[in-house]
C-alpha cells in the first residue's frame, strides 16, 4: 500500500521544486524529507527522485504516479466534504423499515419532509418482524405495534440491543357493511357486535391481539369467520356483508369510497405504534434526523381524529 502522507509529500516536491521547499511547508527538518521519499521509493518499488546536480529532480515513475495522486487526493477532497455533511447530519442513508399501513401514512411524509430539508437518503421497505430486521441490520429504525395494550409489550423490548418509544395510538373503528343495522350510528360499543360474523388479523398478530383483547374486555369472544392480514381483502369481504371488524385509521384513506360504514367505538381501542432501533444509534447523525421526523409527526398527531369514511361514498 502506497503512503498518502509520503505521495502528499511528492506531490508538495513537484510543487515547491526543492527538499528544502517542501520541509518548511510542511514542518519537516530536510532529513525527515528525504527519508520519506526514500520509504516511498521503497513502496512503489522504483526511485521517485534523482540527483540532478546538487538537488534532486522528479523521476519518470514519480510523474506517473502524481498524475494519479491528483485523482486521489480530489477523492479525498470529497470524501471530507461528504464525512463534514454527514456528520451535520446532512447525508448517509438510512433504512426504515414498517408495516404496510405505516408506510402509506407516516413514513412518505417523514421521507418526503427529511429529503427536502437535507441530502440524508432514506430507503423504505416492508418488515414483519422489526426486532429481527434491526438486529439483523436490514434496516437502521423501524416502525412496529405493541403486541397488546401495552406501548411496552413490543417484540424485542426486553433485548437490551434495541431501545423503542412509543409514537401514537392509531385508533381503530368498527368497519359494518353499508346495510348493517348500525351503519347510520354515530358511536357503538363492541358488544353491541357480539352476535356477529367477524373478520380478524391473521392469528398472533399485533391486529388479532388488540380485536381479541377488546372484545374481550367487553365482556365476549368474537365469533371469528374470516382472517386477513391486506386489508384490502378484509375491506372486501366486510362491504360484502359477510363480516364486521375494526380497521386502523391510518388504514382507511384507500378506501374512501368503499361502500362499508366506519363508526368510532366507545373506549376507543387502538393498536400502539412504536418506534424501534437498535441501542446507542439513536444520536448518530444520519440516524437523529429520522427519529427527530419521527417525533414531529407524533407531535403533529398525525394519526386521523375520526374515521376517514362515515358511511362509505
Amino acid at each position: 500500500m502506497i503512503d498518502l502522507r509520503r505521495l502528499a509529500l511528492l506531490r508538495e516536491l513537484d510543487r515547491c521544486g526543492t527538499i528544502a521547499a517542501v520541509a518548511e511547508e510542511s514542518h519537516l527538518s530536510p532529513s525527515a524529507v528525504s527519508q520519506q521519499l526514500a520509504a516511498l521509493s521503497k513502496e512503489v518499488g522504483t526511485p521517485v527522485i534523482e540527483q540532478d546536480g546538487r538537488r534532486v529532480r522528479l523521476t519518470a515513475a514519480a510523474e506517473l504516479l502524481l498524475r494519479h495522486a491528483h485523482e486521489i487526493f480530489t477523492h479525498l477532497e470529497h470524501a471530507e466534504s461528504d464525512l463534514a455533511q454527514f456528520r451535520a447530519g446532512k447525508a448517509g442513508t438510512v433504512r426504515v423499515g414498517a408495516f404496510a399501513s405505516a408506510i402509506r401514512s407516516l413514513c412518505a411524509p417523514m421521507l418526503s419532509s427529511l429529503e427536502r430539508q437535507s441530502g440524508i437518503r432514506v430507503e423504505i421497505q416492508e418488515v414483519n418482524d422489526a426486532a429481527n430486521a434491526l438486529l439483523a441490520r436490514k434496516v437502521d429504525v423501524a416502525l412496529t405495534m405493541a403486541l397488546g395494550h401495552g406501548t411496552a409489550d413490543v417484540r424485542g423490548s426486553d433485548d437490551p440491543r434495541l431501545d423503542s418509544w412509543p409514537l401514537l395510538d392509531d385508533v381503530m373503528d368498527m368497519a359494518l357493511p353499508l346495510n348493517h343495522p348500525l351503519a347510520g350510528e354515530t358511536s357503538v360499543h363492541l358488544s353491541d357486535l357480539a352476535a356477529d360474523d367477524w373478520i380478524l388479523g391473521q392469528s398472533g398478530t399485533s391486529c388479532w391481539r388488540i380485536a381479541r383483547d377488546a372484545c374481550a374486555e367487553s365482556g365476549f369472544t368474537p365469533r371469528t369467520r374470516h382472517q386477513a392480514e391486506d386489508y384490502s381483502g378484509f375491506v372486501a369481504l366486510i362491504a360484502a356483508g359477510a363480516a364486521v371488524g375494526l380497521l386502523p385509521r391510518l388504514a382507511q384513506e384507500p378506501f374512501r369510497h368503499d361502500p362499508i360504514a366506519l363508526i368510532p367505538v366507545v373506549g376507543s381501542p387502538a393498536r400502539h405504534i412504536v418506534v424501534q432501533y437498535r441501542a446507542g444509534t439513536e444520536n448518530q447523525p444520519h440516524i437523529k434526523p429520522v427519529l427527530d421526523a419521527f417525533h414531529q409527526i407524533a407531535r403533529r398527531g398525525h394519526a386521523p381524529e375520526s374515521p376517514a369514511v362515515l358511511v362509505g361514498d
